[in-house]
């Protein structure tokens, strides 16, 4: 392919009117002579094949042809890309002669110098371009010759001075890492970027940088700060899912909930958090709105419970017909033991049907016989009935299971049910 690229390239060069040298800058936009448009595709083929010594040959001869800078740099691009360093120092030295008039041609060179080792030289061809050109890519390239030479309190001056310039989160970066790696000066590198942060917001590149350099210190503390401005600036999942993990390490629930709630995220999460606050309006709640995104059923029974422990008035009628309403929806579709003993043991306990309560805990048992708070309901439910023989009968067999006796309720019911005596109905 380049053999091609080549012969056909030489053909219509040659085919073409030779142009003579200007000593004024040529129009870039404007054809310096005929063929130029079909030659630069060569060139650029060239490149794109990545054979970036045909593409430097090919663009040094459209440099001569027109004059164009751009051909020439394009052309010790190439030259540079395939480490040919001491051919681009020998061209940029017959090109300059040693002044600093195109600052471009220097950069080239010092990069040269740089990489065969010359780093004195490269110095101090840096030195005096950054004076003359006062650009901030010449104070970076400055920087980095002092890190090769392992003089960071030198470079860093020049990182500062190109930083001063523009205020570049890209040169901060590169400060911050010499403060913090190199000169041990950790505080001042942490500054640093929290003070660009506060002017200028805290980019990506900044917080990121701010979450490496606080994880290295373990400073639990400020990841968290950082992760919160990121989270309201990105909304990114797995943002949130780091400010989760170090709530849950600092066991900052409260803030954790707020979080949540606010930025409307991980609503499971949120109703095992309300549960083990014992918040539970706000569970029934989250419970509810779960079932109506998810259909899940159990969210449904959730929110039915939730609804009854979170209500002050435990006698409403009203509030009982919406918590059985959704348990008996429930069992239509989960036959779950635990929605059987609730609904039981609602009807037990206020009395709205104490005897198709305990048809409901007596299913219960069917599927686990020996759960002290099935046993419990049932228990309950013969004392309502005035059946204290056999409500006492029971509870003392849940008093022998281990830890029963220390439950609250299991206790009242015990002590109400030892004083049964009436046999007649309540």
């Amino acid at each position: 392919m380049y053999k091609y690229i080549a012969t056909l390239f030489f053909v219509v060069l040659f085919a073409g009117c030779s142009v003579s040298q200007h000593d004024i800058a040529p129009n870039p936009s404007k054809k310096a002579f005929d063929k130029e448009d079909f030659i630069v595709l060569l060139a650029l083929r060239a490149e794109q094949l990545k054979d970036y010594n045909a593409s430097s040959s090919i663009f040094e001869t459209l440099y001569k042809k027109s004059n164009k800078k751009e051909y020439l740099y394009r052309s010790l691009q190439g030259d540079l890309i395939t480490k040919q360093n001491e051919k681009v120092i020998s061209r940029v030295d017959a090109l300059t002669k040693g002044s600093f008039d195109d600052y471009q041609l220097v950069r080239y060179k010092i990069l040269a110098l740089s990489r065969i080792g010359k780093i004195q030289e490269a110095k101090t061809n840096a030195i005096m371009l950054v004076k003359e050109s006062d650009a901030v890519s010449d104070y970076l390239l400055v920087s980095n010759i002092y890190i090769t030479l392992g003089k960071y309190d030198t470079a860093l001056k020049y990182l500062e001075s190109a930083y001063s310039k523009k205020f570049d989160e890209k040169i901060l970066d590169k400060m911050a890492v010499v403060l913090f790696v190199n000169l041990d000066r950790k505080k001042d590198a942490i500054a640093q970027l929290e003070s660009h942060a506060l002017m200028y917001g805290c980019s990506s590149i900044v917080c990121t940088r701010l979450v490496s350099f606080y994880s290295e210190q373990n400073n639990i503390d400020g990841l968290l700060s950082v992760y919160l401005r990121m989270y309201a600036q990105h909304k990114q999942e797995k943002i949130a899912n780091q400010i989760v993990q170090i709530y849950g390490y600092k066991k900052d629930y409260k803030k954790l909930i707020n979080f949540l709630k606010k930025n409307k995220i991980d609503n499971a999460l949120l109703l095992q958090l309300y549960i083990q606050a014992k918040n539970y309006k706000e569970a029934s709640l989250i419970a509810s709105n779960l079932y109506e995104s998810t259909g899940e059923i159990n969210y449904l029974g959730q929110s039915a419970i939730f609804e009854y422990e979170g209500t002050k008035d435990k006698n409403n009628p009203k509030m009982h017909k919406r918590v059985l309403d959704k348990l008996y929806k429930v069992l239509k579709v989960d036959n779950n033991p635990l929605y059987l003993n609730y609904i039981g043991y609602l009807l037990i306990d206020h009395e709205i049907d104490v005897k198709k309560g305990i048809k409901y805990i007596k299913t219960a048992l069917g599927y686990n016989p020996t759960s002290e708070y099935y046993l419990d309901s049932l228990a309950w439910g013969y004392y309502k009935l005035g059946k204290c023989k056999q409500a006492n009968k029971i509870m003392k067999k849940i008093m022998k299971i281990e830890g029963a006796s220390s439950e609250a309720e299991v206790k009242l019911h015990y002590e109400k049910i030892k004083k049964c005596k009436s046999k007649k109905k309540r």
